[in-house]
């Protein structure tokens, strides 16, 4: 990890312990970063260390990677649960003043976080 040049590892962990730096070994199947382009970089089967020095926590993947294109990025729990909070009662009323389809009215709900008048008004 540091490069030790032949440190007994022991010492080494004692060492760091005086530091207070915590070193964990974390049993993961698979590592994946996605890019901003849509890339990901995917490593199956690593080698996963979390180092926790002072609060401030480092992960260090070792293993071989493998790169492809991403999905579509899953929605999360909390934009789900956004989605479910517009009652169905408010987007047919903005249906029926606008004219527009389910879920543009939906989307319209959604993009001024429930405001009724902000939604008819955006989409008029």
């Amino acid at each position: 990890m540091f490069g030790g040049g032949g440190m007994n590892p022991r010492k080494m962990e004692q060492m760091m312990e005086q530091m207070g730096i915590d070193v964990e070994e974390i049993d993961a199947t698979e590592v994946i970063i996605r890019q901003e382009d849509g890339t990901e970089i995917v490593f199956d089967d690593p080698d996963v260390t979390r180092m926790d020095a002072r609060g401030q926590q480092t992960y260090q993947v070792i293993g071989e990677p493998t790169e492809r294109e991403g999905s579509e990025p899953e929605t999360t729990e909390t934009e789900s649960a956004a989605a479910d909070d517009i009652p169905q009662s408010d987007v047919d009323l903005v249906r029926e003043r606008t004219g527009v389809s389910e879920d543009e009215a939906r989307d319209a709900l959604e993009a001024t976080d429930g405001d009724l008048a902000a939604a008819i008004d955006h989409l008029e």
